[in-house]
Formats: structure tokens, sequence, C-alpha cells
């Protein structure tokens, strides 16, 4: 089987085809907290989703660790580490999405070829250095570094996987004397259940190259316990290390963590013995490119559903159930969905009773009137006319009879045809907006070219928001649900033309009207503003014309 095929597996009858408005290409593997797979962002770039257990979803615990997770995540910044762009940890299942890195981990490579060489593991050392730099910068302990947490890519390795990451602060989700991380790259004081320090990851960087180095853990590869035991009751043997790399190891590998070295000093070391080689064109050296194998060719983008035609609430069916999983907001909105179309098609029932009871009253009445008089057609139509002047003459200035109709044009009507009608909704699936695109509420289905359209999705320093020259914004808050009713009764004054989005997540639902007089209801589905330059806005439209 080629490394190609062994990357990229297909998708199961078990595995999502979306999961927060990303669409899923392939299986890239599994772990302790759940599935990764292959995506893609609006413009093409490929991020790796990782999708919670359903059972670890529901533990209220984890939860809190993955939200945690994220919000480590998304402060870190590094070229040695691989960026988080989006996440969700409420979502049905939480799941977050980091940069696809096009390469195999550093358990893969050495289980497929073997051991590194010394430029290779000073190369790889250096690099993990550097991505600690980061981490630790933003105040966070990684605590679970190892091999399959490192990923090789061309230019050089990636830390990735903050999966059980807290803040530095002293703040634990774990109960006191319990270790958490994996036990043959622990340090001795995580392996006792004491504090744990930036020192402790550097003392997980040396066995990580260890292992890159020999093609096993440094400490033996045993039962847990035993493991453990040897790391916080005995000293490494550096002796299986190769000799030019056993002071670094000594170094880092000191039972004390205030005598290890930092990563800074890591880094300088690393780079000193690499000489000429830590500055090679291209980012990295001939040995080190060489680890990876062949390059991996990534998969292409799931093509996009075909565009949902506008299609009036009344008429809305819902897809089937294997077409497309929904996420958590898109319930929300399909609850909402079904209330507006029960309430459309009671308020319909209800104008067809009343058109069909006036029909059957006027037909009644024209046959008694002919009954009384004994006349021809020909002769009681005169009366009829005679008739409607008297009632347009009685009604005085509540107003004036249309000519050849018999009814009141300014005062109440006596037929339905002259009741105003609410205009008919039309729904717009998928509307998307990010920072190269516009829409208009005219044809939302249909992007307007570049940056021209009426509403426009951007980023600026302060955070992203809606903007337009000429439609007005407003955000609902409460229960789910806008109606037009609400949404027009909102907007009669409003006069904002930008709306920050800071306070809006999936589910949220924004009032627009246009200056043409169009109401729109945009409900958001997916909202990606964790990576402003790629970031985007996706959502659920529903647009009722000239009802401002």
């Amino acid at each position: 089987m080629s490394h190609v095929t062994d990357v990229f597996q297909p998708l199961q009858a078990a595995d999502p085809p979306v999961v927060g408005g990303y669409r899923l290409v392939a299986r890239l593997g599994a772990g302790g907290m759940g599935r990764v797979y292959l995506s893609h962002t609006p413009g093409g770039r490929p991020v790796a989703i990782k999708v919670v257990r359903p059972e670890l979803a529901d533990d209220p615990d984890f939860q809190r660790r993955f939200g945690r997770e994220i919000r480590a995540a998304q402060r870190v910044r590094g070229a040695y580490t691989a960026e988080l762009i989006d996440a969700d940890a409420d979502g049905e299942p939480p799941w977050l999405a980091t940069l696809y890195v096009p390469g195999p981990s550093l358990a893969e490579a050495v289980a497929r070829r073997g051991p590194l060489s010394v430029p290779a593991v000073l190369w790889l050392m250096a690099g993990m250095a550097e991505a600690l730099q980061a981490i630790h910068a933003e105040g966070i302990v990684h605590r679970d570094l190892k091999p399959s947490n490192v990923l090789l890519a061309a230019d050089g390795p990636r830390v990735i996987d903050f999966g059980i990451a807290v803040a530095a602060d002293g703040t634990s989700y774990t109960a006191a004397g319990h270790a958490v991380g994996t036990p043959a790259y622990m340090a001795p004081e995580q392996a006792s259940g004491e504090e744990v320090t930036a020192a402790t990851d550097v003392f997980a960087l040396a066995q990580t190259a260890a292992f890159a180095a020999l093609g096993r853990s440094l400490y033996g590869d045993g039962p847990g316990v035993y493991v453990l035991y040897n790391i916080v009751h005995s000293d490494p043997d550096l002796s299986l290390l190769p000799e030019p790399l056993r002071p670094l190891f000594a170094w880092c590998l000191a039972a004390d963590p205030a005598e290890r070295a930092t990563p800074a000093e890591v880094l300088d070391w690393c780079r000193q013995r690499l000489g000429t080689d830590a500055d090679a064109a291209g980012g990295a050296p001939a040995v080190w490119r060489e680890i990876g194998g062949q390059e991996v060719v990534v998969p292409p983008p799931v093509p996009d559903l075909t565009p949902v035609q506008p299609q009036p609430l009344i008429a809305y069916t819902r897809p089937p159930a294997a077409a497309l999983r929904p996420t958590a907001a898109e319930r929300k909105v399909r609850r909402r969905r079904t209330v507006l179309i029960t309430a459309a098609g009671l308020a319909w029932g209800a104008l067809l009773v009343t058109a069909l009871v006036w029909t059957v009253l006027d037909v009644k009445s024209r046959s008694d009137h002919r009954d009384a008089g004994g006349s021809s057609a020909s002769a009681t139509e005169p009366a009829a006319r005679s008739s409607a002047s008297a009632r347009g003459s009685s009604s005085g200035s509540a107003g004036s009879a249309a000519p050849g109709t018999g009814e009141d044009v300014a005062g109440t009507s006596s037929s339905p045809s002259a009741s105003p009608r609410e205009p008919r909704p039309e729904s717009y699936s998928l509307v998307m907006l990010h920072p190269e695109n516009s829409v208009n509420l005219k044809n939302p289905n249909k992007d307007a070219k570049g940056r021209t359209g009426d509403i426009r999705f951007g980023c600026r320093t302060v955070g992203c928001e809606l903007e337009s020259d000429t439609s007005v914004f407003l955000q609902l808050y409460g229960k789910p649900g806008g109606t037009l009713d609400e949404c027009r009764q909102l907007l009669k004054h409003e006069k904002n033309h930008r709306l920050p989005l800071a306070g809006t997540a999936n589910g949220s639902e924004i009032c627009i009207k246009g200056a043409s007089g169009d109401i729109g209801l945009f409900v958001i589905t997916t909202k990606s503003t964790a990576m402003p330059d790629i970031g985007f806005l996706q959502g659920d439209l529903t647009i009722w014309r000239g009802a401002a």
C-alpha cells in the first residue's frame, strides 16, 4: 500500500459528510479523543478536522477540557506549530480545525524507515524547541509532547495536539496526584503527579528525540507503571544514544527541572552543531527533506452541493436524512422554518375559507335579488349599479366606490381581494460571505462581482463585521425563530450600516433591510473568524420583497 493511500482513507458510512460547515474529504486517522478528517477552507486551503467521540462529548468534564484546549490553541502562533483555524466546543459533536500538515508523524516515519541520522535529530530538536518557545510564550504547558504529536513537514517539524494542555497559571483539571500524559514521555515530576512547568516539556522533547534516534523509547516499552517507575527512580542510559548527542540529552533529562535546558538553549545548541545547514536554502537541509518520503498529494475539495433555488417557505421540504447530517445550529434553523411553514399554512387556509364564504354570500344575495324583482339579468344590472352607488354615497368620507366593483377603496373592504397580502418568503440556503466576495439581496444565490455587492463581510484590527452602503442590520436576541413582523418593527428606525460579529455565534439571527424595501432574516450556520484573512460566514437567508 502506498504512503498516500495510508494517509488518506475513504470516508465510511458512519462518517458525517459535513462538520461545522466543512465538507469532509477523507479520513486522516484516529486517537484517544476522536477521529481526524481532511477538509478545506472556502479558499481551498487543506485543514485537519478533529471530531470528538460521542461518549467523550457527553462528559461535562471533557467538555470543559476541550473548551480549554481551544482557548489555548487560539493563542499559539509559531513556524513549527499547526495553527488553529476554527472550532466549536459546543457543537454536536464538538470539533476543531487546524492547518493540515502534509507529512507523516514522527512515529510513522520511524516505523517506516528506521531511526533518524544525527543531523536529522538535531534539526528535529531545534524545530520542537522553537515550537515550545511559541507555546510557552502564551503561558501554556503542552504536557503531551510525543512522537505521534510531531508531524514531519518538508520544511521542518510541526508540534500539534494541545489535547491535555493547560495554562501554566496553576489551574488543572486533574485530581491531585493523578498523572496526565503518555507514560513513556513523561517527566519525573509529571509521573509523580507534581506541578508541571515548561521544563516538563523539555524533558518530553528529549524523550521524543531519543525515540527518533533509537527507534524506541529511551525508558522501554513495557507496562505504563513499570515505565513510570524507571523514569522517577532511575537515570536514563545515555550510552544507547549517538555520542555527539549525549551532552544535550543529559542536560534536557536532568531529574531536577531547574537544571534542565530551556527551549532557547536547546535551539542554540542544535544550530551551532548544524552549522551552515541551519540556514539551508529552502528552509531545511536535504537530510531532513528525505525523511518524509514521497510528496503527499492532497485530495481536492468536495464540490459544493447544487445551490438551492429560491422557494417560498410553504413549499419547503426537508431533505432526506442521509443527504446531510444536520448540525445543532441547522436543527434550530429547521425548527424555526417548521414553525413558519405551519403559520403560513394556517394563514393561507384562513384566507381561503374567508374567500369561499364571501363567494357563497354574494351568490346568495344576487339570487335573492333576482327572485324578489322577478326580472331578467339585463333588468337587474342597472339596479345593481344603483345599489352600488347608494352604498358608495352612504359611506361618506370613508371612501369612494371602485368603478364596476361596488367595493370601497379607502374604507374597509367587503372582499378579501382588496386586503393587502404579506409578501411571500423566499428562502436561500448556504449563503456564503468571505473577504473576497459580496452578496446582493436581489439575488443572493449569485455572488456580486468582487466587493461591489450590497452586503459584505470584512475583518478589521478590532474584529469581523457585516457592512453595507445601503442596507441596515440588526441582530435579534432571545429565543430563535425571528419573524417578518419582528424584523419589520425593529428595523423601522434602524440606521446602522455595520454590524460587529463579536457577539454572534452559530444560530444567531440578523435582520436586514435593503434600500428597495426588501427585508431579510439571515441565520448563521457557520461562523469562522479565528483566522480573519480566511474567515467566512455562512447561513440561511429568508427574504420578503417590498415588506418594509
